[in-house]
């Protein structure tokens, strides 16, 4: 067998396993999730759960991935047990990374092409209501955003042509170097301005009168989604590090990298929400209609539209490499293909998948995709099946898997987790992973459904 790549630094893989965790997720739907739900209070509970769900699944997501040195489907197959049918789950938490790329690919998209717009001028002096039409276009604009899409794919998959040490890791250092380094120019700008204190206020203090019981659901979710776990996104590159570190504390270092850019992006929405009047709890339309009309409004507004908008392309590239990876190393671990072979394929089948979430927005914008719910497009279902089905079911099979003997086993995963140096796994966690954690992670799953479908 040909040997396995390996991340050239410990750094590399710290950057580049926090780059798909880190997705503009951190920074558009933390932000008005915790507008929504009471500030500070909401943040509070939202680090609880990452705590108490994100560090075992992140760590069990390594030591799968090490242990066999495979993708998620390879990892499982050596992993189980004879005659048993957990490898079935690694292929779908591989097509599960396939289907998140056939929607974030036009997520993806809309950063780069208010990046572009943005640096063109083409935001400057419109009204409120001449940005929600701009969006409105956007999505419309067939030609224009299916470009945005094709460039996304692109530069997502000509960085893993690179390869592992002088694409991902290399490329990844340099995207999560810049993002930090945008994060806390954005950041001094937005705490300096005039009335932010308002803003940092309800960001910073606390007041748990404000939070509901939807509020505490929407922070176990957020905890839970943002880390991307549950289908194999993790485990890939648990196989490209050596047994050096243990990796309960790796796990705890992406947490917190990938916590500490949701902060700051709440800080700088915030601080800049409450200093110009806006409501943060705006949705969807926070970052691509309510802010660019703030930008409007502030001195050298457009050079801090541009640098924005540059801090979400890093958050969706970072993401988009990592899972590209992912579904490169299916491809060389399970059919054999070299790397050129699987990123040529592979490019072009999630090109032509990610086509029908371009379509959805304007000529099949008829066409309801999830039963039930009004005006749902395909990029609704698709996060729907990722967001809402994979990632709770696949957690759920990883604690399963690793805490119990039907599956890979306590023992086994201990001996790998806690192989290396750092920080260890704690061994009297067994039945909280195993017993504890999945009720935990079926309440997640039951009562997205629920909140989904209105039942």
């Amino acid at each position: 067998m040909q040997q396995r790549e390996q991340l050239a630094t410990r750094l590399g893989f710290l950057l580049v396993a926090a780059g798909c965790a880190v997705g503009i997720g951190n920074i558009w739907r933390f932000g008005y999730i915790t507008g929504q739900n009471g500030g500070a209070a909401f943040v509070v509970v939202y680090l609880i759960f990452l705590a108490i769900l994100g560090f075992p699944v992140m760590t069990m997501e390594f030591a799968i991935g090490r242990a066999a040195q495979k993708n998620l489907a390879g990892a499982m197959t050596a992993l189980e047990p004879k005659g048993s049918k957990w490898h079935i789950y690694g292929h779908l938490g591989i097509l599960g990374n396939l289907i998140l790329m056939m929607f974030y690919t036009t997520v993806a998209g809309w950063t780069l092409a208010y990046l572009y717009h943005s640096a063109a001028g083409h935001l400057i002096g419109k009204s409120p209501d001449q940005l929600g039409g701009f969006f409105g276009g956007l999505l419309g604009n067939t030609n224009e955003l299916m470009l945005w899409v094709f460039l996304v794919v692109l530069i997502g998959y000509v960085i893993c042509a690179a390869g592992l040490r002088a694409g991902v890791e290399r490329v990844g250092k340099l995207m999560m170097s810049g993002l930090f380094v945008l994060l806390i120019i954005l950041a001094v700008r937005a705490v300096t301005l005039p009335g932010a204190g308002a803003g940092l206020d309800f960001y910073l203090r606390p007041d748990f009168s404000k939070l509901s019981w939807s509020g505490v659901y929407a922070a176990m979710s957020q905890a839970f989604f943002t880390l991307s776990l549950g289908i194999g996104s993790m485990a890939i590159f648990g196989s490209y590090i050596s047994k050096k570190r243990a990796l309960a504390g790796e796990s705890i270092r992406i947490i917190g990298i990938d916590t500490f850019v949701a902060l700051m992006a709440g800080l700088i929405i915030f601080a800049t929400a409450f200093a110009y009047d806006v409501d943060p709890g705006a949705g969807a339309g926070l970052v691509f209609i309510t802010l660019p009309n703030i930008f409007n409004a502030m001195a050298g507004g457009q050079i801090w539209s541009v640098l924005f908008f540059l801090l979400l392309v890093l958050a969706a590239m970072t993401t988009v490499v990592a899972v590209f990876e992912n579904l490169t190393a299916y491809a060389m671990d399970q059919w054999g293909w070299s790397r050129k072979k699987a990123v040529v394929i592979e490019g072009i089948g999630v090109f032509v998948l990610s086509i029908p979430c371009v379509l959805g927005f304007n000529v099949w914008s008829s066409i309801q995709t999830l039963p039930g719910v009004e005006g749902s497009s395909f990029i609704d279902l698709w996060d729907f099946i990722v967001s809402y089905t994979l990632l709770p079911v696949g957690s759920l099979i990883f604690a399963l898997f690793c805490a119990h003997r039907f599956g890979w086993g306590w023992d086994s995963f201990i001996k790998e987790a806690n192989s290396g140096e750092g920080m260890k796994f704690p061994v009297g966690l067994k039945f909280y992973c195993g017993v504890v954690l999945p009720l935990i992670i079926l309440v997640v799953l039951v009562v997205g459904y629920v909140q989904l479908f209105g039942g």
